[in-house]
């Protein structure tokens, strides 16, 4: 048995641990990790990289920047404003939580956008006397769709741009030529969890949030800390947003905001030392973290190549390139649940290419519906860092993902194979 196929074994077997949670996830997700160590399929020094992973540290510092914004009362009180203007009505909520999240990672990190905007809903969740388990997922879904409005949303965009570069093809897509796409599948997506995606979302309220509640109802909630916690808050986002433009790149990054901001709720007083390391969801950081080492060992034995050709070997000899597109988007989608979607997009958009020459056809629309199916990563809290913030203050398990997010993977799938070729047509001219 090759390793490819012993990988794709162990991820099977991950996935159903996943799905029926017989061990917690983040045993599971470590446990994988450990597995590909002694397997062989990564060496036995990167079985816990995924723990030194920047993206980790990222998710630490925004959880004590957002936990800050409870202790000190401030997310109560802009969900307070919030629920003044817009009401209680859940969908009305969720209508607006969802295009501005959708906006904002339009231009920014998908995983910074959720990461700033996980303190604000859930205060105006408690504001409202609404689940939080009934906005978080909608939060993380909004970040992904409206990282595929332009080119810097998400990492696969400029990784279909860089695959026509590769091949020659001097017509790239521009920087807004994703919002085609971007856009309407925004929308699509923000009607389903209005209207049906919301039906399969858990209702249960949770005790970590009651506790939380419990906690600020005990301390003071001084104006002046308040403030503080907010100008934190903000500072951090604009520097994640334009640092690069104010000549901070190389010299800021994402997780050293996020850590500087979380250092100074706490020597502000904020929160206190043991609330910071207490705000950590530790669930989060292992499920992450033993989650990457098993990605890198799907692409170092090739297992998700496999999959690849395989599945492409189906389609025949001479496929339209429609069924090509299809097939590819289904594919893409697919391994996104498992493996970073950075990871699926640069495996499957050479594919992409050379299938769509030997058609004789434009490589647009394929490499385009790679990139989209790779942002669609909503079946599973491990597809994506946006869907494995919100699994602990959200209460979710394995099974609400795949509840809410295969529907959406597949009105995704829908739009996209109805907007895509009457965008960048498969035989443009003729």
């Amino acid at each position: 048995m090759s390793q490819a196929v012993k990988c794709l074994v162990l991820l099977v077997i991950v996935a159903l641990l996943f799905v029926t949670e017989l061990i917690p996830l983040a045993i599971t997700a470590m446990g994988g990790a450990i597995a590909c160590g002694i397997l062989g399929f990564i060496p036995a020094s990167q079985v816990f990289s995924g723990l030194s992973n920047s993206t980790v540290v990222l998710f630490a510092g925004m959880f004590i920047v957002g936990a800050a914004m409870f202790y000190t009362g401030l997310a109560q009180k802009i969900g307070n404003g919030v629920v003044k203007v817009s009401g209680t009505g859940e969908n009305s909520l969720m209508f607006g939580i969802m295009v501005v999240t959708a906006a904002l990672s339009s231009v920014l990190s998908n995983t910074g956008t959720t990461a700033c905007l996980l303190p604000v809903v859930l205060g105006i969740c408690s504001a409202a006397k609404i689940p939080a388990s009934r906005q978080l997922m909608p939060l993380a879904f909004a970040a992904g769709l409206g990282g595929v409005i332009t080119m810097v949303g998400t990492p696969p965009n400029i990784i279909a741009n860089g695959a026509l570069q590769a091949a020659g093809i001097k017509d790239t897509f521009g920087f807004f030529e994703y919002a085609w796409i971007g856009i309407p599948l925004t929308i699509a997506g923000i009607l389903y969890m209005m209207f049906i995606g919301k039906r399969l979302l858990p209702k249960a309220a949770l005790d970590a949030d009651q506790e939380i509640e419990q906690e600020i109802e005990a301390e003071e909630k001084g104006s002046t800390k308040q403030w503080i916690s907010g100008i934190i808050l903000i500072v951090v986002i604009i520097v994640m947003a334009v640092g690069d433009e104010i000549g901070l790149k190389g010299v800021v990054t994402l997780e050293m905001a996020a850590i500087v901001g979380a250092l100074v709720c706490v020597l502000s007083g904020c929160l206190s030392e043991k609330q910071a390391y207490a705000s950590i969801d530790w669930v989060t950081i292992f499920l992450f973290a033993g989650m990457m080492p098993i990605s890198t060992a799907m692409d170092k034995t090739g297992a998700g190549k496999l999959i690849a050709t395989w599945a492409v070997s189906i389609m025949g000899g001479s496929p339209s390139p429609m069924i090509v597109t299809s097939v590819l988007f289904i594919i893409s989608c697919g391994l996104t649940q498992f493996m970073s979607n950075t990871a699926a997009a640069a495996l499957l958009c050479p594919i992409g290419v050379a299938i769509s020459k030997q058609l004789g056809a434009s490589p647009k629309a394929v490499l385009m519906a790679i990139a989209v199916a790779a942002s669609c990563a909503f079946a599973s809290p491990v597809g994506t860092p946006p869907n494995t913030l919100v699994l602990g203050p959200g209460g979710y398990k394995f099974v609400d993902y795949v509840k809410a997010g295969t529907g959406l993977c597949v009105v995704s799938f829908i739009v996209s194979i109805i907007v895509i070729p009457m965008v960048w047509p498969f035989f443009p001219g003729k």
